[in-house]
């Protein structure tokens, strides 16, 4: 397993990196960046896990993402078993808050952007018109060449500190960085945990993958996440529910086993405690919107 710190790569003419990334997956490794990082899914579909939050992801999701804000895409399995050619696509954006310079943010024209850059430490999701407007401006930061590119990222970055119209991904207590023996363990946890929420899995289970007893475990766990194991595999388990109700292809009854959960009465319960309606209504507003 890499540890979570992931060093993002620029070369000598650049002060901050845009990439159009087309692979089979958007990779597995749970990790942070000092870099804030703006993330366009042109391609893909799965579960995205951001700080202390679970949530599915699928194409024109705009995500801009704070500094040393853990986070990873996980694609849903088909886009695991065709290889690159029906793999995933995406623009990313990544850039150091100081990128302009030391001074830069302490102009009184700029101050707009230290507060911009505090709100994405809990992560944001873009909406509305402000979406529409910088996704068009990261498309043409993909062929714009030195000061062209270093314009249109103050333009979207202009425009993200304006808006109002984004949704927080994290809560107030999401983790933003920890050692590398704690990334380490966190990440074989996490992986275990994804690959494996289908069938029974215990704290003992867990624990043992962590090299830690089970009390020690549920300890770190809840100091790592500010959550308890089980409430973390709950919402794994909810959130693949959520992309197996959207896909409409089987009945919510076997839904319900084949993420994991023993009983009907169970999923229908933890379901509307996760995700706040029950899975019929899940349905219902997706296929309505």
């Amino acid at each position: 397993m890499k540890p979570l710190f992931h060093k993002v790569s620029t070369n000598l003419h650049n002060s901050f990196g845009v990439k159009h990334n087309i692979s089979p997956s958007f990779g597995k490794t749970w990790h942070f960046h000092p870099e804030l990082e703006l993330h366009y899914v042109i391609k893909g579909e799965g579960v995205r896990f951001v700080g202390d939050n679970i949530s599915n992801f699928s194409e024109g999701e705009l995500v801009l993402l704070g500094e040393n804000l853990p986070h990873t895409w996980r694609c849903s399995d088909e886009y695991h078993q065709n290889g690159a050619e029906d793999g995933v696509e995406a623009i990313v954006i990544q850039f150091l808050p100081e990128c302009f310079g030391k001074d830069f943010l302490a102009l009184p024209e700029t101050f707009m952007l230290p507060k911009l850059f505090e709100k994405a430490k809990r992560g944001m999701v873009i909406n509305g018109e402000a979406k529409e407007k910088v996704v068009a401006l990261m498309k043409q930061s993909t062929e714009a060449d030195r000061l062209n590119k270093l314009i249109i990222l103050l333009e979207m970055l202009n425009i993200l500190a304006h808006t109002d119209d984004y949704e927080e991904i994290t809560s107030a207590h999401a983790f933003y960085k920890s050692n590398e023996s704690d990334s380490i363990r966190l990440n074989k946890i996490y992986s275990y945990t994804l690959s494996n929420y289908k069938n029974d899995i215990t704290l003992h289970d867990v624990a043992t993958i962590g090299n830690l007893s089970v009390t020690s475990f549920c300890r770190y766990f809840k100091l790592m996440t500010n959550k308890t194991f089980y409430d973390f595999l709950i919402e794994i388990r909810v959130s693949h529910a959520c992309r197996l109700l959207i896909e409409d292809k089987m009945p919510t009854e076997m839904i319900c086993f084949e993420c994991g959960f023993n009983n009907v009465s169970n999923f229908y319960r933890h379901f509307k405690r996760v995700a706040g309606i029950t899975p019929l209504d899940y349905k219902k507003r997706y296929l309505l919107n």
